[in-house]
């Protein structure tokens, strides 16, 4: 690994846990980066962000945090963190200040595996195993969409409703992946994001499970931005529009 930021903090989306980043950890440590995921919650937005930012601060050094659909909103709220050198966004919300999840994608309407999401009488949601094999993970193998089914963990319906009070995305250089098959949140959500926040840009054709669809090519996303999130070019303010990378 070349000079730059060692240390990898992976924030998951909502419906999962820690284990979707397996194939994405072992191909960041074979480069020698200290990648650690955190298990968050899923019952409150201040709870994600108090979980996250415990795990920054256990790194010894400055931090790339990267966040997968929900974890995006996450990443967003805890990126003030002084230690956070960058952040990446994969296939994920990326909310302004003053906005929630929902906000962010209710422009562009339910998408079909949004419409596979269920709340019981507390207000925990699941995604149903129709919406989590045919529209979240389809891009697997049937056996990995049938292991993603079965350590799907509930979330707090109302937290994709909570507003953020921060952006970190305007004050911190920022990379950001879409997949252009994602059938949980909205493709044209997430191009609007990257050009809002003058990401740099990679396009896939992935479902919404780019991270296990396609694993080493957001690990050249994330080794990129540790090897550039010091330079001081990228410090300097943020072009508009979407920077597209040639990764």
């Amino acid at each position: 690994m070349s000079s730059g930021v060692k240390n990898i903090v992976l924030v998951h989306g909502a419906f999962a846990d820690g284990s979707s980043w397996s194939k994405v950890i072992p191909l960041l440590q074979d480069l020698g980066y200290n990648a650690v995921a955190v298990q968050n919650p899923m019952t409150s937005l201040a709870d994600e962000v108090a979980f996250t930012k415990r795990i920054v601060a256990l790194q010894d050094g400055p931090v790339i945090l990267v966040g997968h659909s929900w974890g995006g909103a996450v990443i967003t709220q805890a990126g003030d963190d002084p230690k956070i050198a960058a952040l990446v966004y994969v296939t994920a919300y990326a909310p302004d200040a003053g906005q929630s999840a929902n906000d962010a994608s209710s422009p562009f309407g339910w998408t079909e595996g949004q419409k596979q999401i269920r709340l019981d009488a507390e207000k925990f949601a699941t995604v149903t195993s129709e919406g989590m094999l045919k529209y979240i993970a389809e891009g697997l193998p049937i056996k990995e969409r049938e292991f993603f089914l079965a350590v799907q963990g509930q979330s707090y319906g109302p937290m994709f409703d909570e507003k953020l009070t921060v952006a970190s995305w305007k004050n911190k250089p920022t990379w950001a992946v879409i997949s252009t098959k994602d059938q949980m949140l909205p493709p044209a959500m997430e191009e609007l994001a990257a050009k809002k926040m003058g990401a740099k840009t990679t396009i896939l054709s992935t479902c919404h499970m780019s991270i296990l669809e396609e694993p080493a090519k957001i690990v050249a996303v994330i080794d990129e931005a540790a090897k550039s999130a010091l330079n001081k070019a990228n410090h300097a303010p943020k072009p508009r529009g979407l920077v597209i990378s040639d990764l």
